[in-house]
């Protein structure tokens, strides 16, 4: 096996069209979006005779609390191809110590969707990986949603009371869906998101953030804003990623005292609807937590909105951390206190 830089687009979409998991966040146009943002990024391919099978999207993240390396939601290997991922982790994980000396890294942090059982828990800790404080800003686990089926299928299969909330919003003449590839209307979008943010008490993503993901996958028509409008007012919004046949959820913000007409709901239904349109077959919602076994989690009621729905859950292995250096500990802990602060 050998580990090579993949430099170009084709090779590199078309690996990720053959592979099962995969997100947007290993899209191509998200290392074009992580180097908008000053991000050093390494796209490698780990090759087994001269066959790709697996890569991995990997980024340089400077911030207060240290330097690292950061894969999201890889590596990401060939279904028909690969023959022993702990093999190949293993030679992914040796390449990137030697890179890391040369770009002072602290640690390595992977946010794998891999299938949460205990041989891939296993195979992480035998390589001497920790479980991460924090989830990197991706999921550890999400709900999924087969949207092969007819529209009429989807909404039979949904929860009575999901299904009758979109027909009652559909109905009532004040309310209109608009949607938008505008990059100004990241504004409208901002000012939402700003006001769920204060009411909830989180930091949102800085304009800016918002701002060049949307740019950068706009240009292949790959997001989408659909925004519900309340007679004269934008009362709700949802940024939407459509890639490689998948529709993702990837943020959505609404106005508290618009609740009664249940406008977002009408939201998640128009993007599932397009995301059939433009050949997507799974949606994903982006983020799951148990609302049953955890029902003071901050994303207990989101999820308990995404599952009304219908669709499955799917569980991966916690984001990993790998130490390289004593000055991860400092990350660590302050990484730690911020988890208990936000009740995470």
């Amino acid at each position: 096996m050998e580990i090579k830089e993949i430099k170009n687009k084709e090779t590199w979409e078309d690996f990720l069209l053959e592979c099962k998991e995969k997100t947007f966040l290993d899209s191509w146009n998200w290392g074009e979006f992580q180097e908008r943002m000053k991000n050093k990024i390494f796209r490698l391919g780990v090759f087994e005779n001269n066959e790709l099978a697996a890569i991995a999207l990997v980024v340089r993240i400077i911030s207060r609390r240290g330097t690292f390396f950061l894969i999201q939601h890889g590596p990401n290997f060939s279904e028909q191809r690969t023959a022993n991922n702990e093999q190949i982790l293993r030679i992914l994980l040796e390449k990137l110590k030697k890179i890391a000396k040369k770009e002072k890294v602290s640690f390595i942090r992977i946010v794998p969707i891999w299938e949460r059982n205990e041989e891939n828990v296993g195979i992480f800790k035998e390589l001497g990986f920790k479980d991460s404080p924090m989830h990197a800003s991706a999921y550890e686990s999400t709900w999924k949603l087969d949207i092969t089926f007819s529209e009429e299928k989807l909404l039979e299969n949904m929860r009575k009371t999901t299904r009758y909330l979109i027909r009652r919003a559909s109905g009532n003449r004040d309310i209109q869906i608009l949607k938008s590839e505008k990059l100004e209307d990241i504004k409208i979008y901002q000012k939402l998101n700003k006001e769920v943010a204060k009411r909830q008490k989180f930091i949102p993503f800085p304009f800016n953030f918002i701002k060049n993901e949307f740019d950068v996958f706009s240009r292949e028509k790959q997001i989408l804003l659909i925004f519900g409008k309340y007679r004269n007012e934008i009362v709700g919004g949802a940024l939407i990623v459509f890639w490689s046949k998948i529709g993702f959820y990837h943020q959505a913000a609404s106005r508290k005292r618009y609740s009664k007409f249940s406008i977002p709901y009408l939201i998640q239904w128009e993007a599932i609807k397009e995301a059939k349109k433009r050949g997507c077959v799974l949606y994903d919602f982006w983020g799951y937590v148990d609302p049953f076994k955890n029902p003071r989690h901050p994303w207990a009621g989101p999820t308990l909105f995404k599952m009304g729905f219908g669709g499955f859950k799917k569980e991966y292995i916690k984001t990993q951390d790998f130490p390289l250096s004593p000055f991860y500990w400092i990350t660590y802990f302050f990484e730690k206190i911020r988890k208990i602060k936000r009740g995470l």
